[in-house]
């Protein structure tokens, strides 16, 4: 029973990181019909920012989360300004292949700028806890509640805000959205910005009990990806909810099955729940 609650809880971990990283991929897919391949450069690029931040520069873990937050959001700004602005007419492959590049792109400019050697990042809370049998890094618990915290000051956000009910609006009709006067070409900045922030905040929680190097993004995009079709292309409650349950499924997998089969039990899942239920398990639309 032990060791299931403690797999239980490093799900509940996993399954944050995930749900952070497939939250700012939804959002862009919902809104732009964007399939961001680029999104898992971005996790990378935040990992590294806050890394620097701290090491180079002796910022505090906090404050070096925030810069890396700000910094990767205006990097997704300024890729849908000079790379998916220009596109929006252009065939749908385009943008496919666009975001392949800046992908490359950025990976190469990671591996000039810092190496290819594997870092570690450091963290104030690496102190362990031990809890009814569950033990545990504050890092970890730390992770689970800034995703909450996150996840639930985004909701309200775009429930109870004007700026969230005009990315909602975009989200169900973009034309629509234009003929009654919303800016979707600021809706459209704003959720590249959201969507960057949302995946150096992921990267800059995870990094700490894993490592930082260039194809530290390339996992966890497709992981990402297969999050969202599970839930449902577009829907955020599904980017949630298939976030967590990938990550029960890989933490409950790795001690149960084998620890050589928890990358594969993603597109396993994606398998037999598209098999059920093809349209994922939740309808498209980010307000659902």
């Amino acid at each position: 029973m032990d060791i299931l609650i403690q797999q239980l809880f490093n799900g509940l971990t996993i399954g944050s990181v995930y749900s952070l990283v497939a939250l700012g991929l939804t959002l862009v897919y919902g809104i732009l019909h964007i399939p961001n391949f680029a999104h898992g450069a971005l996790y990378m690029m935040g990992g590294y920012m806050t890394f620097t931040m701290m090491t180079k520069f002796g910022f505090h873990y906090w404050l070096a989360i925030l810069i890396a937050v700000v910094a990767v959001g205006l990097l997704g700004v300024l890729m849908e300004r000079f790379v998916f602005h220009p596109l929006r007419n252009a065939p749908p492959l385009h943008d496919k292949i666009a975001a392949i590049g800046i992908l490359l792109f950025l990976e190469s400019f990671a591996q000039l700028v810092w190496g290819g050697d594997y870092l570690t990042m450091p963290t104030p809370y690496n102190q362990v806890v031990s809890i009814f049998g569950l033990t545990f890094t504050m890092q970890r618990l730390l992770i689970i509640i800034a995703a909450i915290v996150i996840m639930i000051a985004l909701n309200l956000f775009l429930k109870k805000t004007f700026t969230g009910a005009t990315i909602i609006a975009m989200s169900q009709n973009r034309e629509g959205a234009n003929l009654v006067g919303i800016n979707t070409t600021k809706v459209a900045m704003l959720t590249f910005l959201i969507s960057g922030g949302l995946a150096a905040l992921a990267s800059s929680l995870a990094s700490p009990i894993n490592l930082v190097f260039p194809g530290m993004g390339h996992l966890v995009i497709l992981k990402a990806f297969v999050i969202i079709i599970l839930g449902g292309m577009g829907s955020i409650p599904g980017a949630i909810l298939g976030g967590y349950i990938l990550g029960f499924s890989e933490s409950l997998g790795a001690t149960y099955i084998s620890n050589d089969y928890k990358d594969i039990i993603a597109f396993i899942l994606l398998v037999l729940i598209l098999t059920i239920k093809p349209t994922g398990l939740f309808v498209k639309g980010g307000h659902t």
